[in-house]
């Protein structure tokens, strides 16, 4: 038996083929690691990237930057910490932010860290066979999401769909 319901529905279930294929580089990404006892999670790159470019931030810039909400980064940053790969310390002008940066345990680790992430960032480019066209309508996804969430948009198509 060949059945796809999710590939099947085709754009009626875009967002669980979306979450699909993230479970499977994810799960991938982190099988990879742990063959390279490399004890990180596949989803920290981003913050090992961002903090390498601004080098100390606060936990609501990464979120912002990250697109991420706040409680999410705490918890990825609390992860990160407890296993040394960064360091977290009050802000000196407002005791209430948190201030991250890499440990330099993160730091000795980044260029093999770097070496991987050139591999995954190859990887997908040859799973689009260099056809970056799906970016764009990501863009775009992403775009009129800001502009008008989904929430408001399904429930404005479920109450047109009611009053008829």
């Amino acid at each position: 038996m060949n059945l796809d319901l999710i590939r099947d529905l085709g754009y009626k279930a875009l967002d669980s083929r979306l979450k699909r294929i993230s479970d499977r580089i994810s799960h991938d990404v982190r099988k990879f690691y742990k063959e390279f006892n490399i004890d990180i999670e596949p989803n920290w790159y981003l913050v090992f990237m961002l903090l390498q470019k601004e080098e100390e931030i606060p936990i609501a810039a990464i979120a912002e930057a990250l697109g991420y909400s706040h409680p999410s980064v705490v918890i990825i940053v609390k992860k990160m910490v407890d296993k040394g790969y960064l360091n977290v310390k009050k802000d000196n002008a407002d005791k209430r932010k948190q201030m991250v940066s890499l440990s330099n345990k993160a730091i000795k680790m980044l260029p093999q860290l770097e070496q991987i992430w050139h591999s995954c960032e190859r990887s997908i480019l040859h799973l689009l066979a260099d056809d970056l066209g799906i970016l764009n309508h990501l863009d775009n996804i992403d775009l009129e999401l800001k502009k008008n969430s989904f929430h408001d948009r399904f429930k404005q198509e479920y109450l047109k769909s009611n009053i008829s």
